[in-house]
Protein backbone atom coordinates (compact mmCIF):
# COMPACT_ATOMS: atom_id res chain seq x y z
CA UNK A 1 0.00 0.00 0.00
CA UNK A 2 1.38 3.42 -0.84
CA UNK A 3 0.03 6.93 -0.70
CA UNK A 4 1.14 9.78 -2.95
CA UNK A 5 0.07 13.27 -4.05
CA UNK A 6 -0.59 13.62 -7.80
CA UNK A 7 -1.84 16.31 -10.21
CA UNK A 8 -3.19 15.94 -13.75
CA UNK A 9 -3.06 18.55 -16.60
CA UNK A 10 -6.34 19.07 -18.45
CA UNK A 11 -5.85 21.75 -21.09
CA UNK A 12 -4.50 24.68 -19.17
CA UNK A 13 -6.14 23.73 -15.88
CA UNK A 14 -4.49 21.72 -13.16
CA UNK A 15 -6.87 19.43 -11.27
CA UNK A 16 -5.45 18.46 -7.84
CA UNK A 17 -6.28 14.90 -6.84
CA UNK A 18 -4.81 15.24 -3.35
CA UNK A 19 -3.74 12.09 -1.52
CA UNK A 20 -4.55 8.86 -3.21
CA UNK A 21 -4.08 5.34 -1.79
CA UNK A 22 -2.92 2.64 -4.19
CA UNK A 23 -3.42 -0.95 -3.03
CA UNK A 24 -0.92 -3.42 -4.44
CA UNK A 25 -0.45 -7.13 -3.69
CA UNK A 26 2.48 -7.88 -1.43
CA UNK A 27 5.28 -9.95 -2.92
CA UNK A 28 7.03 -12.85 -1.28
CA UNK A 29 7.00 -13.61 2.42
CA UNK A 30 6.14 -10.83 4.82
CA UNK A 31 4.91 -10.68 8.37
CA UNK A 32 2.00 -9.11 10.19
CA UNK A 33 1.36 -5.43 9.50
CA UNK A 34 0.21 -4.33 12.94
CA UNK A 35 -0.24 -0.70 11.90
CA UNK A 36 -2.63 -1.65 9.11
CA UNK A 37 -4.60 -3.98 11.40
CA UNK A 38 -4.86 -1.24 14.00
CA UNK A 39 -6.25 1.17 11.42
CA UNK A 40 -9.02 -1.38 10.74
CA UNK A 41 -9.74 -2.09 14.42
CA UNK A 42 -13.31 -0.79 14.11
CA UNK A 43 -14.00 -3.27 11.32
CA UNK A 44 -12.54 -6.06 13.46
CA UNK A 45 -14.90 -5.11 16.29
CA UNK A 46 -17.85 -5.12 13.88
CA UNK A 47 -16.92 -8.59 12.61
CA UNK A 48 -16.62 -9.93 16.17
CA UNK A 49 -20.03 -8.50 17.08
CA UNK A 50 -21.47 -9.97 13.88
CA UNK A 51 -20.14 -13.45 14.67
CA UNK A 52 -21.53 -13.29 18.21
CA UNK A 53 -24.98 -12.16 17.00
CA UNK A 54 -25.11 -14.78 14.25
CA UNK A 55 -24.15 -17.49 16.73
CA UNK A 56 -27.08 -16.76 19.07
CA UNK A 57 -29.68 -15.18 16.79
CA UNK A 58 -32.86 -17.23 16.22
CA UNK A 59 -31.68 -20.11 18.40
CA UNK A 60 -33.71 -22.09 20.91
CA UNK A 61 -31.03 -22.43 23.58
CA UNK A 62 -29.06 -19.26 22.81
CA UNK A 63 -26.27 -18.51 25.27
CA UNK A 64 -27.31 -21.50 27.40
CA UNK A 65 -25.65 -23.76 24.81
CA UNK A 66 -22.28 -22.30 25.83
CA UNK A 67 -22.76 -23.92 29.24
CA UNK A 68 -24.68 -27.01 28.13
CA UNK A 69 -22.09 -28.15 25.60
CA UNK A 70 -19.17 -28.61 28.02
CA UNK A 71 -21.57 -29.68 30.77
CA UNK A 72 -22.95 -32.52 28.64
CA UNK A 73 -19.41 -33.52 27.68
CA UNK A 74 -18.41 -33.57 31.35
CA UNK A 75 -21.47 -35.69 32.21
CA UNK A 76 -20.66 -38.23 29.49
CA UNK A 77 -16.97 -38.39 30.37
CA UNK A 78 -17.77 -38.68 34.08
CA UNK A 79 -20.10 -41.64 33.55
CA UNK A 80 -17.90 -43.47 31.04
CA UNK A 81 -14.38 -42.68 32.21
CA UNK A 82 -14.98 -41.61 35.81
CA UNK A 83 -17.48 -44.29 36.90
CA UNK A 84 -17.17 -47.21 34.46
CA UNK A 85 -13.49 -47.11 33.43
CA UNK A 86 -12.51 -45.37 36.69
CA UNK A 87 -9.78 -43.18 35.22
CA UNK A 88 -7.72 -41.71 38.10
CA UNK A 89 -8.25 -37.98 38.68
CA UNK A 90 -5.41 -37.42 41.18
CA UNK A 91 -7.83 -37.27 44.12
CA UNK A 92 -9.98 -34.44 42.71
CA UNK A 93 -13.67 -34.75 41.77
CA UNK A 94 -13.62 -36.13 38.23
CA UNK A 95 -16.27 -33.68 36.98
CA UNK A 96 -14.22 -30.62 38.00
CA UNK A 97 -11.01 -32.35 36.89
CA UNK A 98 -12.38 -32.78 33.36
CA UNK A 99 -14.24 -29.46 33.17
CA UNK A 100 -11.08 -27.51 34.03
CA UNK A 101 -9.34 -29.14 31.06
CA UNK A 102 -12.33 -28.92 28.71
CA UNK A 103 -12.47 -25.16 29.28
CA UNK A 104 -9.31 -24.30 27.30
CA UNK A 105 -9.75 -27.22 24.90
CA UNK A 106 -13.31 -26.25 23.92
CA UNK A 107 -12.19 -22.67 23.32
CA UNK A 108 -9.19 -23.81 21.28
CA UNK A 109 -11.07 -26.34 19.14
CA UNK A 110 -13.99 -23.99 18.55
CA UNK A 111 -11.69 -21.09 17.64
CA UNK A 112 -9.62 -23.16 15.21
CA UNK A 113 -12.73 -24.63 13.59
CA UNK A 114 -14.57 -21.32 13.15
CA UNK A 115 -11.50 -19.39 11.97
CA UNK A 116 -10.49 -22.25 9.65
CA UNK A 117 -13.87 -22.01 7.89
CA UNK A 118 -14.03 -18.20 8.03
CA UNK A 119 -12.43 -17.34 4.68
CA UNK A 120 -14.61 -19.77 2.72
CA UNK A 121 -17.66 -18.51 4.60
CA UNK A 122 -16.80 -14.90 3.72
CA UNK A 123 -16.33 -15.60 0.00
CA UNK A 124 -18.98 -13.05 -0.98
CA UNK A 125 -17.12 -10.27 0.80
CA UNK A 126 -13.53 -11.06 -0.15
CA UNK A 127 -13.79 -10.08 -3.82
CA UNK A 128 -15.82 -6.89 -3.34
CA UNK A 129 -13.81 -4.58 -1.10
CA UNK A 130 -10.30 -4.34 0.27
CA UNK A 131 -9.53 -4.80 3.95
CA UNK A 132 -6.82 -6.80 5.73
CA UNK A 133 -7.89 -10.40 5.16
CA UNK A 134 -6.47 -11.43 8.54
CA UNK A 135 -9.40 -9.66 10.17
CA UNK A 136 -11.69 -12.50 9.06
CA UNK A 137 -10.00 -15.40 10.94
CA UNK A 138 -9.01 -13.11 13.82
CA UNK A 139 -12.62 -12.04 14.40
CA UNK A 140 -13.77 -15.67 14.42
CA UNK A 141 -11.32 -16.46 17.21
CA UNK A 142 -12.30 -13.32 19.13
CA UNK A 143 -15.96 -14.35 19.25
CA UNK A 144 -15.02 -17.50 21.19
CA UNK A 145 -13.68 -15.44 24.12
CA UNK A 146 -17.25 -14.64 25.14
CA UNK A 147 -18.08 -18.35 25.29
CA UNK A 148 -14.94 -18.98 27.32
CA UNK A 149 -15.83 -16.30 29.87
CA UNK A 150 -19.35 -17.71 30.35
CA UNK A 151 -18.07 -21.29 30.74
CA UNK A 152 -15.32 -20.23 33.17
CA UNK A 153 -17.85 -18.37 35.31
CA UNK A 154 -20.07 -21.44 35.45
CA UNK A 155 -17.11 -23.60 36.51
CA UNK A 156 -16.34 -21.20 39.35
CA UNK A 157 -19.95 -21.50 40.50
CA UNK A 158 -20.06 -25.31 40.55
CA UNK A 159 -16.63 -25.85 42.10
CA UNK A 160 -17.86 -25.41 45.72
CA UNK A 161 -20.70 -27.85 44.97
CA UNK A 162 -18.10 -30.56 44.37
CA UNK A 163 -16.07 -29.54 47.39
CA UNK A 164 -13.32 -27.80 45.41
CA UNK A 165 -12.36 -24.43 46.84
CA UNK A 166 -10.97 -21.39 45.08
CA UNK A 167 -7.29 -20.54 45.36
CA UNK A 168 -4.94 -17.75 44.36
CA UNK A 169 -3.94 -19.92 41.38
CA UNK A 170 -7.11 -18.73 39.65
CA UNK A 171 -5.35 -15.44 38.92
CA UNK A 172 -3.17 -17.30 36.43
CA UNK A 173 -6.14 -18.40 34.28
CA UNK A 174 -6.35 -15.16 32.20
CA UNK A 175 -2.58 -15.33 31.62
CA UNK A 176 -2.83 -18.96 30.47
CA UNK A 177 -5.56 -17.96 28.02
CA UNK A 178 -3.07 -15.80 26.10
CA UNK A 179 -0.92 -18.67 24.71
CA UNK A 180 -4.10 -20.69 23.99
CA UNK A 181 -5.40 -17.71 22.02
CA UNK A 182 -2.09 -17.32 20.16
CA UNK A 183 -2.02 -21.04 19.30
CA UNK A 184 -5.63 -20.92 18.09
CA UNK A 185 -4.87 -17.87 15.94
CA UNK A 186 -1.87 -19.63 14.43
CA UNK A 187 -3.62 -22.87 13.50
CA UNK A 188 -6.89 -21.12 12.58
CA UNK A 189 -5.15 -18.68 10.24
CA UNK A 190 -3.14 -21.49 8.65
CA UNK A 191 -6.20 -23.70 8.12
CA UNK A 192 -8.26 -20.78 6.76
CA UNK A 193 -5.64 -20.12 4.08
CA UNK A 194 -5.34 -23.82 3.20
CA UNK A 195 -9.12 -24.24 3.03
CA UNK A 196 -9.40 -21.57 0.33
CA UNK A 197 -7.19 -23.53 -2.06
CA UNK A 198 -7.99 -27.04 -0.83
CA UNK A 199 -11.60 -27.40 0.33
CA UNK A 200 -11.00 -30.88 1.74
CA UNK A 201 -9.04 -29.23 4.55
CA UNK A 202 -12.41 -28.27 6.08
CA UNK A 203 -13.17 -31.94 6.72
CA UNK A 204 -9.57 -32.77 7.59
CA UNK A 205 -9.53 -30.02 10.20
CA UNK A 206 -12.53 -31.46 12.01
CA UNK A 207 -11.00 -34.94 12.07
CA UNK A 208 -7.64 -33.63 13.29
CA UNK A 209 -9.28 -31.73 16.16
CA UNK A 210 -11.28 -34.80 17.18
CA UNK A 211 -8.20 -37.01 17.34
CA UNK A 212 -6.15 -34.21 18.90
CA UNK A 213 -8.45 -34.04 21.93
CA UNK A 214 -7.71 -37.67 22.86
CA UNK A 215 -3.99 -37.01 22.37
CA UNK A 216 -4.32 -34.20 24.94
CA UNK A 217 -4.74 -34.95 28.68
CA UNK A 218 -8.33 -33.72 28.84
CA UNK A 219 -10.17 -36.80 30.08
CA UNK A 220 -7.10 -38.19 31.83
CA UNK A 221 -4.09 -36.83 33.72
CA UNK A 222 -0.68 -36.65 32.05
CA UNK A 223 0.71 -38.57 35.01
CA UNK A 224 -1.28 -41.58 33.77
CA UNK A 225 1.05 -41.87 30.75
CA UNK A 226 4.15 -44.01 31.42
CA UNK A 227 7.27 -41.96 32.10
CA UNK A 228 9.13 -43.24 29.03
CA UNK A 229 6.33 -42.08 26.70
CA UNK A 230 5.50 -38.83 28.44
CA UNK A 231 7.83 -36.78 26.23
CA UNK A 232 5.53 -37.60 23.28
CA UNK A 233 2.60 -36.19 25.22
CA UNK A 234 4.47 -32.95 25.88
CA UNK A 235 5.25 -32.53 22.18
CA UNK A 236 1.58 -31.58 21.96
CA UNK A 237 1.47 -27.79 22.61
CA UNK A 238 -1.95 -28.03 24.26
CA UNK A 239 -0.68 -30.43 26.96
CA UNK A 240 1.13 -27.82 29.06
CA UNK A 241 -1.72 -25.32 28.67
CA UNK A 242 -4.47 -27.79 29.60
CA UNK A 243 -2.51 -28.97 32.62
CA UNK A 244 -1.88 -25.32 33.48
CA UNK A 245 -5.62 -24.62 33.58
CA UNK A 246 -6.10 -27.66 35.80
CA UNK A 247 -3.52 -26.28 38.20
CA UNK A 248 -5.21 -22.88 38.14
CA UNK A 249 -8.68 -24.20 39.01
CA UNK A 250 -7.65 -27.09 41.27
CA UNK A 251 -5.02 -25.10 43.20
CA UNK A 252 -2.15 -27.51 42.54
CA UNK A 253 1.46 -26.55 41.63
CA UNK A 254 2.16 -25.35 38.09
CA UNK A 255 4.50 -27.18 35.72
CA UNK A 256 6.24 -24.01 34.54
CA UNK A 257 8.58 -25.84 32.17
CA UNK A 258 5.70 -27.49 30.32
CA UNK A 259 3.78 -24.22 30.14
CA UNK A 260 6.86 -22.40 28.81
CA UNK A 261 7.39 -25.04 26.11
CA UNK A 262 3.74 -24.91 25.03
CA UNK A 263 3.79 -21.10 24.97
CA UNK A 264 6.95 -21.07 22.85
CA UNK A 265 5.43 -23.52 20.36
CA UNK A 266 2.30 -21.36 20.24
CA UNK A 267 4.35 -18.34 19.19
CA UNK A 268 6.15 -20.35 16.48
CA UNK A 269 2.86 -21.73 15.11
CA UNK A 270 1.39 -18.22 15.12
CA UNK A 271 4.30 -16.81 13.12
CA UNK A 272 4.20 -19.69 10.61
CA UNK A 273 0.43 -19.33 10.18
CA UNK A 274 0.63 -15.58 9.65
CA UNK A 275 3.57 -15.90 7.23
CA UNK A 276 1.78 -18.47 5.07
CA UNK A 277 -1.51 -16.56 5.14
CA UNK A 278 0.06 -13.27 4.06
CA UNK A 279 2.01 -15.02 1.29
CA UNK A 280 -1.05 -16.57 -0.37
CA UNK A 281 -3.77 -14.01 0.46
CA UNK A 282 -3.26 -12.10 -2.80
CA UNK A 283 -4.76 -15.12 -4.62
CA UNK A 284 -7.84 -15.44 -2.41
CA UNK A 285 -10.15 -13.26 -4.52
CA UNK A 286 -9.34 -15.28 -7.67
CA UNK A 287 -9.65 -18.73 -6.07
CA UNK A 288 -12.52 -18.32 -3.65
Amino acid sequence: MRSDSRTEMLGEAVLPYGRRTVVEPAKGWHMLDLRELWSYRDLLAVFVQRDIKVRYKQTVLGAAWVILRPLLSVAIFTVIFGRLVRVPSEGYPYAVFVYAALLPWTFFAGAVSSSGNSMVGSAGLIGKVYFPRLIVPFSSVGAGIVDFAVSATFLLVIMPVFGTGWSINLLAAPLLLVPVLILALGFGTLFSALAVAYRDFVGIMGFVLQVWMYATPVIYASSLVPERWRFLLHMNPMTGLVEGFRSAFLGRPFDLVSIAISSSVAVVVFLVGIAYFTKVERRFADII
